[in-house]
C-alpha cells in the first residue's frame, strides 16, 4: 500500500459517543468524508488521529479486513462504535490537537 494510500484512525467524538473509523481520505475535513458522516447524522464533532500502529495492536483481525477493504480507494470504514471499549483501548493523553467540525 503507498504511502497516500496508507489509511489514517481518527476517534471522532459525536453527539452519541466516540467511535473509531479508518479514512483513506486525505484529510479528516475533506469534504466527501464529512457529506458522508452528515449522511449518517454526524454534523458535529470533535475528532483526534490516533496512531495507526495503537489501532492495529488493538485491533488486529478487524483493522487487516478493513485496510484491505479500503485499499485503492477513498473511503471510510467504522473500526470500533463500543464507547467504553474505545476509552479502555486509548489514553486521552496520547491524543494530539483536537479536530473540530460545526
Amino acid at each position: 500500500m503507498s504511502p497516500q494510500s496508507r489509511p489514517r484512525a481518527y476517534l471522532i467524538f459525536t453527539g452519541t459517543g466516540p467511535i473509531l473509523i479508518l479514512s483513506t481520505y486525505p484529510k479528516l475535513t475533506d469534504s466527501r468524508l464529512v457529506d458522508k458522516l452528515r449522511y449518517k447524522g454526524i454534523a458535529k464533532f470533535i475528532a483526534y488521529q490516533v496512531d495507526l500502529d495503537a489501532v492495529e495492536a488493538c485491533y488486529p483481525h478487524s483493522h487487516d479486513a478493513i485496510r484491505r477493504d479500503l485499499a485503492g480507494s477513498e473511503d471510510i470504514r467504522v473500526l470500533d462504535f463500543n464507547g467504553h471499549q474505545i476509552m479502555a483501548n486509548f489514553s486521552l493523553d496520547s491524543l494530539g490537537d483536537p479536530i473540530k467540525y460545526g
